[in-house]
């Protein structure tokens, strides 16, 4: 895994950028796994990605579909066995995007359950301070 494009000193206001590079970099169909610690920012980056100014919240169901774009937290995922239930790829079906946070854990599931019609990328945030963060983008 080697990263493919990163940003340094990310401010809250530096996102809507962001996305639009991310767009112009990855190949869709495409999972895009955020990977940071809570708080780093994985749901304000989706809720910028999705345009449409909030990221519909996974307190009732994981996965959500905006447009062209799914998005999952896997937050509350205790086994990977458990993914097998989420029928993710009926979600998937002429999208572009699949989001999913605190992924990476079950990337190997993800992999194999979603196929290979779509690439895989990680989507690392790192917090720097209170306002800063470091993004990296890496193919897997």
């Amino acid at each position: 895994m080697s990263v493919i494009r990163s940003w340094k000193k990310v401010l809250e206001s530096d996102l809507p950028n962001i996305v639009i590079e991310l767009k112009e970099v990855v190949q869709p169909p495409c999972v895009i796994i955020l990977d940071g610690p809570v708080g780093a920012g994985k749901t304000t980056f989706t809720r910028l990605f999705l345009e449409k100014g909030e990221a519909p919240s996974p307190t009732y169901s994981l996965i959500n579909e905006v447009d062209n774009i799914v998005h999952a937290d896997l937050y509350r995922i205790e086994k990977k066995e458990e993914l097998i239930h989420l029928e993710i790829p009926m979600y998937l079906e002429e999208k572009d995007y699949f989001l999913i946070e605190w992924g990476m854990p079950y990337l190997y599931e993800l992999q194999r359950i979603i196929g290979d019609e779509f690439k895989f990328y990680q989507l690392k945030i790192e917090i720097v301070n209170e306002k800063s963060r470091h993004f990296f983008l890496s193919k897997l």
